[in-house]
């Protein structure tokens, strides 16, 4: 069985939306295009990292059409390498309409999305989710994953489709590797999917190390 990656940006307050440019989702949202200001040499080299060995694409249909638009056309440029690799690899599109799918290689998934994503998690071994977080809500909510890249921007925007959506299925993960600051503030967070549910405690007991109130004088006369 393969692994399911998800490759996310986001703001401090986990807004994803439209982090490439001002009409990558434009609705209602004033802030397109939030991450160029931000990037450097240091994320540069992580996503490139973070797509090593990656045999398949996921992707939401918003995403799909903005990637079909730029890669196949970067073949020699200085993407050469990212394009490389996603004209020559599956992608596979979650959309409930009849999308035209006019990059070489691409698949509709069916309506059952859960059961598509099995099917491709067996079929290939690193599938890379990027964007789409339409999708991506419904790969958390089934826990269709089994790693999530994170890079975590320093602006807070107050407005925006976020990451982890109300109702959001509780879920424990697990840090795999020490986080990285690029010089712009940006952190790389990688995790993986743990088992579980998150659990509770009480700060205040005493196996806690939690210094407890001691009497004072006034309460012992």
């Amino acid at each position: 069985m393969g692994l399911i990656h998800i490759e996310m940006f986001a703001t401090l307050d986990l807004v994803g939306q439209a982090p490439g440019g001002p009409d990558e989702d434009p609705a209602g949202f004033p802030f397109g295009g939030w991450q160029a200001p931000l990037i450097d040499d240091v994320t540069g080299a992580q996503i490139l990292a973070a797509y090593e060995g990656t045999d398949a694409l996921l992707l939401g249909r918003r995403t799909y059409d903005i990637f079909a638009s730029y890669w196949p056309h970067q073949k020699g440029g200085e993407d050469n390498e990212i394009a490389t690799l996603f004209n020559s690899i599956p992608k596979y599109v979650a959309s409930r309409g009849t999308p035209d799918l006019p990059w070489a290689g691409s698949t509709q998934l069916g309506p059952d999305l859960a059961g598509a994503v099995r099917e491709i998690r067996d079929r290939h071994e690193n599938v890379k989710v990027v964007g789409s977080l339409d999708l991506v809500q419904t790969l958390l909510r089934e826990k269709l994953f089994d790693r999530l890249d994170l890079w975590m921007h320093p602006i807070v925007l107050g407005v925006g489709k976020k990451l982890f959506e109300d109702g959001a299925v509780p879920t424990n993960v697990t840090l795999l590797e020490p986080p990285t600051a690029n010089p712009k503030g940006t952190v790389f967070l990688r995790y993986g999917l743990a088992e579980g549910t998150p659990a509770t405690g009480d700060m205040s007991a005493p196996d806690r190390g939690v210094a407890q109130p001691q009497p004072q004088p006034e309460d012992q006369a």
